[in-house]
């Protein structure tokens, strides 16, 4: 059989890149027919037949015999002759099948078989990769780190599949170095090009979720149902969890003993402040829960704006509000609420905006940052703390307070 090495890398391909048997026979009679319709024309009246796993093939063009000098189309049509030249006995109108050997195309055409047929691979195993890694989005993934660029890290699985970690699907705290086993969820695959892009992320509240599932069993049995995940990667999160069974307290099965059961999905997320909450349709309660731990006195809530007025002691105020705003911020995302604080029993205070002829505008800006957003909230503060919450200069903070004690108290 001429070119026998493109006959037996047939094989080759099959058992290296784990194609069945059908998927390869249809990719190889495509390469041939369109190597037939670049040398003939057309292929339409081509018979290919393939066995790959013996390597064989044989390619049969049929045409139809006429009477000498009568040929119109030399691809369809054959001479009553040259017929006779193939078996004797031919008469004209009837089928001739002939063989067509491999050099007939032509040495050129036959590497560009070899080509052609080496991209068709590729372009399928692109395919298939796009598709296993389509239904594994929103799936947990663990692959080893292979290269570290200042904008991603690429990671490749154990079958050399290549996935991307970018910088901002990250963990503040991640520190990966090279062949470190890195888990994270699928969050997007595209094909660009040719070329399936799988993007991983450790940033996305998904991750969280199918943390739960993978650590706690009642989760992934399905007696206890997550209804919403919000966090703020490496800093804080909020997990609203139900269970359809009373003799289940979802709050304390995810948890565990003295933090046990969570203990391994705080560390994985870099020691991230996980808030596991009791889910209710009561919106004023589940607004209540999701302050915690802050204890709330009461709520008033505008269902049409999406607004909630939190009424609360003045010395859980700033447990409401959090290091950083993190708290009340999660708490709105988890509810669907905006949430204002108010302090119980405090008639008199001043929005900070009121100082603007004394405090410069990019200096309450910063007190906002953090929940501080009155004068009285940020007097009930301690200095030291308000120097350690913000990015201000102590003489700063020092200022602001001793303006707002005069203008203010006075």
């Amino acid at each position: 059989m001429e070119n026998l090495a493109l006959i037996e890398s047939f094989s080759e391909f099959k058992d290296d890149k784990f194609i069945d048997r059908v998927t390869l026979m249809a990719i190889l009679e495509d390469v041939f027919r369109n190597a037939l319709k670049k040398k003939f024309g057309s292929d339409e009246n081509f018979d290919i037949i393939i066995n790959p796993d013996k390597g064989d093939l044989e390619i049969w063009r049929n045409r139809i015999v006429v009477e000498d000098g009568e040929v119109e189309e030399p691809n369809e049509e054959i001479s009553l002759t040259e017929a006779r030249k193939i078996e004797p006995d031919f008469e004209v109108g009837e089928d001739v099948s002939e063989e067509v050997k491999l050099m007939d195309l032509g040495r050129r055409a036959i590497l560009a078989l070899r080509q052609n047929l080496i991209s068709k691979i590729h372009e399928h195993d692109n395919t298939t990769i796009y598709k296993q890694f389509k239904d594994l989005e929103g799936e947990i993934y663990t692959a080893e780190v292979h290269h570290i660029r200042h904008k991603a890290i690429i990671l490749l699985d154990d079958e050399g599949n290549e996935i991307i970690l970018p910088k901002e699907k990250q963990i503040p705290s991640d520190f990966f170095r090279k062949g470190d086993n890195v888990r994270g969820v699928i969050e997007s695959v595209e094909l660009k090009g040719n070329k399936p892009a799988i993007i991983m992320s450790r940033t996305s509240p998904v991750f969280l979720e199918q943390l739960f599932f993978q650590e706690i069993p009642e989760v992934f049995d399905g007696l206890i149902t997550i209804k919403k995940a919000v966090r703020i990667p490496g800093e804080k999160a909020k997990v609203a969890v139900d269970s359809y069974d009373d003799r289940i307290d979802p709050v304390g099965a995810c948890v565990g003993m003295k933090g046990s059961r969570i203990h391994g999905i705080v560390r994985e997320l870099g020691n991230e402040n996980i808030d596991v909450i009791n889910w209710t349709n009561n919106s004023q309660l589940m607004v209540t829960r999701a302050l915690s731990p802050a204890r709330v006195s009461s709520v008033k809530l505008n269902d049409e704006k999406k607004t909630a007025q939190v009424y609360l002691k003045p010395e859980e105020v700033s447990k409401a509000i959090g290091r950083g705003g993190h708290n009340i911020r999660l708490a709105g995302q988890l509810t669907g609420y905006e949430i204002d604080v108010f302090r119980e029993g405090v008639e008199e205070d001043v929005e900070l905006t009121e100082f603007s002829d004394e405090i410069e505008s990019w200096v309450i800006e910063e007190f906002k940052k953090i929940g501080l957003d009155t004068a009285r909230s940020v007097l009930e503060q301690e200095v030291a703390d308000l120097i350690k919450r913000t990015d201000l200069e102590e003489e700063t903070v020092v200022e602001v307070v001793r303006i707002l004690k005069e203008e203010f108290e006075d």
